[in-house]
């Protein structure tokens, strides 16, 4: 099974976990778990289901349990309070709430392109894999603005993709004028927000080698 959900794909054949082109490390529990609750999404699964699925013949405390979704909402940027991915059914388990996105159904980034984000005269160029936006000033993209959290939200820019997701900010994050509560995809020109600082994620395909055409088209004077 191969799921792709915000700039993650989660290959269970190959036992990996990939944003972008950088391995995420999961434990081997952990990797089980997130591939049972991806094979059962949208579904809630009871803490005792998920027990007997990773320790079927052991018993194991329900903090257990919660140490190994802490790590996979470590390695995926998630926050209990505000799931992106994971979310807490109080008294009863766990859910996949992440959207699954087809890999042929994604706005592509060439490989080529060159991403940034723009905001007044300023204009910061974003690399590969994990940008984080915010006002520590050793944040990715150093952003001194009023509003804006220590590290309010993050752009992972991959190979076939760029995804926005927010930080657990104060003051929330907008792609396009909409609050965002999970990883939302890219495309130039999008607005992205920070509390009340504006920016724009920019696209460029400079240095894209121009596409041949299969047949010249008519020529100015050729006979029809």
């Amino acid at each position: 099974m191969q799921s792709n959900f915000g700039a993650f794909t989660f290959d269970d054949a190959a036992r990996e976990l990939r944003c972008g082109d950088q391995l995420v490390h999961l434990s081997p529990k952990a990797f089980d778990l997130l591939g049972v609750l991806l094979r059962r999404r949208p579904k809630a699964i009871s803490k005792a289901d998920l027990q007997s699925e990773l320790w079927p013949d052991t018993f194991v405390s329900d903090g257990g349990l919660a140490v190994v979704v802490a790590e996979i909402r470590r390695a995926l940027g998630d926050s209990a309070n505000r799931p992106s991915f994971i979310r807490t059914v109080n008294r009863f388990g766990y859910a996949f709430v992440g959207a699954d996105v087809l890999a042929d159904a994604r706005p592509t980034v060439p490989a080529a392109a060159s991403c940034s984000v723009t905001w007044g005269g300023e204009r910061a160029p974003l690399k590969a894999g994990e940008n984080v936006l915010g006002r520590d000033p050793a944040a990715d993209v150093y952003v001194d603005a009023v509003g804006v959290s220590r590290r309010h939200a993050v752009i992972v820019v991959g190979n076939a993709e760029a995804t926005l997701r927010d930080l657990s900010s104060k003051n929330g994050t907008f792609a396009n004028g909409m609050r965002i509560t999970s990883a939302v995809l890219l495309t130039d020109n999008t607005e992205i927000r920070l509390g009340a600082l504006r920016l724009r994620f920019r696209q460029s395909t400079t240095g894209v080698p121009t596409p041949t055409l299969d047949e010249d088209p008519p020529r100015l004077g050729d006979s029809p």
